[in-house]
C-alpha cells in the first residue's frame, strides 16, 4: 500500500474517532449516574468535562506535531483516547472522570491535527477531504449515539463506553506505521515555523479571533445540544428510547450536509450565505422545540440540518483561512483552544439553569439568544481573505482569487 493509501486509511480512522465517544455517552448518563450514585453537579460536570478537555489541551498539537512530527502526535493522541475510553469503564467515579479527561485529550488533539493533515497531504482537495472527514465524524457519532442504549441493554454500560477503545487502538496502529523510521516521508513534521510565526502572533489577527469564535459558538450549541437533548425531549414528554432516536436522528441528517458543506464552503469566495442559512436554521428549529414540542421530529430533523452544516463549515475555514500547513495547525489550535473552552460552558451553564429554573424552557431560550453572536462571528469569519505567517491578514481581491482558482477549490 503507498504512503497516500495509508494516509488516507489513517485519516478516516481518526475521523472516525474524533465524535463517538462522546456522543456515545450522552445517552447513557442516566445509567451511569444510577450505577455509581452521581449527583446532579457531578453529571453536570460529566456532560461538560469532554468539551472542556477539548479545549484545555488544544494548544498541545501543534506543539507536539513540531517536536515529534504529525504522524507520531497523532499516534500518541489515539493511544491516549483508548487508554480513557477502557479506564471510564471501571465502575468508580474517579476513574470515569479520570478516563473522560484522557479520551477528550487525544480527541482534542486529534481535532487540532486533522485540519493541518488535510492541508499539507491533500491541499489541491480541501474540500473533498474535509467534508469526508466531517461525513465519516458525523456517520460514527450517529451510530454511536443510537447504539448507546441497545448496546448497554446487552452487555451494561461499562462495555458500551469501553467498546470505543477498538477504533482508536486501530487507528493508533495506522498512524504508528507511518510514524515509524522507514516509513516513506516519516516523521513527517508540520513545516517549522518562519521566525515570527506562532500561536501567540494569531492572536493579534482579528480574522482568528472572528474563526475561533464562530467555532467556539457552533460548537457550544452541539455539545450542549449532544449533552442534553435526550433529557429535553423526554421533558417533553418522550420516552427515554425515543429521546434517544431523536438525538441519532439529529446526528445523522448532518451526514450528507457534513460532506456537501465543505465541497461548497471551498467552491465560494466568502460563505457568508451559507452562515445565514445555518443559523437561520438553528433559530428556526430552537424556537420550535421552545414553542411546539409536539412537533419534535420535524424540529429534531431541522436542527439536524443546522447542526450538521455548521460545525463542517468552521472547520473548513480552520483550512480556507490558513495560508499553509503550519498556520493551518497554528489557527486551528488557537480557534480549538478558546472555541471549546467556550463550548465547555454551554452543558455545564444548561444543566446548571436546568436545575435553577426546574425545566428546560429557560436553557432553549438561551440556545436562542446565542445563535445572534454566532451568526455575527460566522459573517467576519467568512469574508474572503488568509491569516499569513506572523498573524497577519491578506484580504486581497488579487491573492484571494489567485488562491480560489488555484490549489484550495481545485476538485
Amino acid at each position: 500500500m503507498t504512503t497516500r493509501l495509508w494516509l488516507i486509511t489513517g485519516l478516516i480512522l481518526l475521523a472516525v474517532n474524533l465524535r463517538a465517544a462522546i456522543t456515545g455517552t450522552s445517552p447513557l448518563i442516566g445509567n451511569v449516574r444510577q450505577a455509581l450514585a452521581l449527583s446532579g453537579t457531578e453529571v453536570s460536570v460529566l456532560a461538560t468535562l469532554p468539551v472542556l478537555c477539548l479545549g484545555a489541551f488544544a494548544w498541545l498539537a501543534p506543539r507536539l506535531a513540531r517536536r515529534f512530527g504529525t504522524q507520531a502526535a497523532l499516534c500518541a493522541a489515539l493511544w491516549v483516547l483508548a487508554l480513557g475510553a477502557a479506564v471510564r469503564a471501571v465502575p468508580w467515579p474517579t476513574a470515569l472522570f479520570a478516563g473522560t479527561v484522557l479520551a477528550g485529550a487525544g480527541i482534542a488533539v486529534g481535532n487540532v491535527l486533522l485540519p493541518a493533515i488535510v492541508k499539507d497531504h491533500f491541499g489541491r482537495r480541501i474540500g473533498l477531504f474535509t467534508g469526508l472527514t466531517m461525513t465519516l465524524m458525523a456517520v460514527s457519532g450517529a451510530l454511536a449515539a443510537g447504539a448507546a442504549v441497545p448496546l448497554a441493554a446487552a452487555t451494561g454500560w461499562q462495555a458500551a463506553l469501553a467498546g470505543w477503545a477498538v477504533p482508536a487502538v486501530l487507528a493508533a496502529a495506522v498512524w504508528g506505521l507511518l510514524a515509524a523510521p522507514g516509513a516513506d516521508g516519516r516523521h513527517r513534521r508540520t513545516p517549522p515555523p518562519p521566525p515570527r510565526t506562532t500561536g501567540g502572533s494569531l492572536l493579534r489577527c482579528p480574522l482568528a479571533w472572528w474563526v475561533s469564535a464562530f467555532l467556539g459558538l457552533v460548537s457550544l450549541m452541539f455539545y450542549a445540544l449532544v449533552a442534553w437533548l435526550p433529557q429535553i425531549m423526554q421533558a417533553s414528554g418522550y420516552t427515554p428510547a425515543q429521546a434517544g432516536l431523536m438525538m441519532s436522528l439529529m446526528l445523522t441528517v448532518g451526514i450528507p450536509l457534513g460532506f456537501v458543506v465543505p465541497l461548497a464552503a471551498a467552491r465560494m469566495r466568502g460563505q457568508r450565505l451559507l452562515v445565514v442559512a445555518v443559523t437561520a436554521a438553528q433559530l428556526l428549529s430552537l424556537a420550535g422545540l421552545l414553542l411546539a414540542p409536539a412537533l419534535g421530529w420535524a424540529w429534531v430533523c431541522l436542527l439536524g440540518t443546522a447542526t450538521g452544516s455548521a460545525f463542517p463549515l468552521a472547520m473548513t475555514l480552520l483550512g480556507l483561512r490558513a495560508d499553509g500547513p503550519q498556520v493551518a495547525a497554528e489557527l486551528s489550535g488557537m480557534a480549538q483552544t478558546i472555541g471549546y473552552l467556550l463550548a465547555g460552558l454551554g452543558p455545564l451553564a444548561l444543566g446548571v439553569l436546568h436545575d435553577v429554573t426546574d425545566g428546560w424552557r429557560a436553557p432553549l431560550a438561551v440556545l436562542i439568544v446565542l445563535v445572534v453572536p454566532e451568526a455575527i462571528a460566522g459573517l467576519l469569519a467568512a469574508r474572503p481573505g488568509h491569516v499569513r505567517p506572523g498573524g497577519r491578514e491578506d484580504h486581497s481581491a488579487q491573492h484571494t482569487a489567485a488562491r480560489a482558482d488555484g490549489r484550495l477549490v481545485r476538485l
